[in-house]
């Protein structure tokens, strides 16, 4: 299956490089190229592209605005966001936008493709370097937990101890080596988990995790 990735970015010879690089790969293909964040929130509901490969630094609209709005519509696309420096300002404000993960442009390009890759299957793309700055954005911030709208009553202790786990950045593979049960078995704690919270995917569960207080240690 073929993946359309919207390249969203402000400086085009970055643009055309990224959209080249897509373009070349027999499974993921160009949907369209913006050149704003208001320019890829208006493609990304005409084109409805699978992932949007978002520049944060963009003029008219930045990067975290423009995934919120794209975020908030109807069968959304998954947002990646694309950024030169790993800058703790952007991370959990590009979380609660709704991205689906982080990519920075100093890495190699395969790096890029994989980041599409794993985003457009539906995984969440957080690095442990990103993990461990939501810890210390909570730790410094010293709050309780928060009010999400979400019932987490509703998850057994199992699933709960998986929400914990996930939180912490780990994947399935590693979540069934942790709590010595089939990989299956995890598919199905993280797929019910995203039901009972309405969660569109595993980055937002992380974000209810911390905001709730759920994870340990904080």
């Amino acid at each position: 299956m073929t993946a359309s990735v919207l390249v969203a970015d402000d400086e085009a010879l970055l643009r055309t490089a990224f959209a080249a690089l897509i373009d070349a790969e027999d499974d993921l293909q160009v949907a369209g190229e913006a050149v704003d964040g208001k320019q890829a929130a208006e493609l990304a509901a005409q084109l409805s592209p699978d992932v949007v490969l978002m520049d944060v630094r963009m003029p008219v609209m930045d990067g975290i605005e423009a995934t919120r709005l794209i975020t908030q519509t109807q069968s959304p696309p998954r947002v990646l966001i694309l950024t030169t420096f790993d800058l703790d300002k952007y991370v959990f404000e590009a979380l609660r936008a709704g991205a689906s993960g982080f990519a920075l442009k100093s890495r190699p390009l395969e790096e890029l493709l994989s980041a599409i890759r794993i985003v457009a299957e539906g995984e969440a793309l957080l690095a442990p370097s990103v993990t461990r700055r939501l810890i210390a954005h909570f730790s410094r911030a010293g709050q309780g937990p928060a009010d999400s709208g979400r019932d987490f009553t509703l998850l057994t202790d199992r699933e709960r101890e998986v929400l914990s786990l996930v939180a912490r950045g780990l994947s399935n593979a590693e979540l069934a080596d942790a709590l010595h049960v089939s990989l299956p078995t995890v598919k199905t704690h993280v797929s019910r988990i995203l039901t009972k919270l309405d969660a569109r995917d595993r980055t937002q569960l992380v974000v209810f995790a911390y905001e709730a207080g759920l994870v340990p240690g904080l």
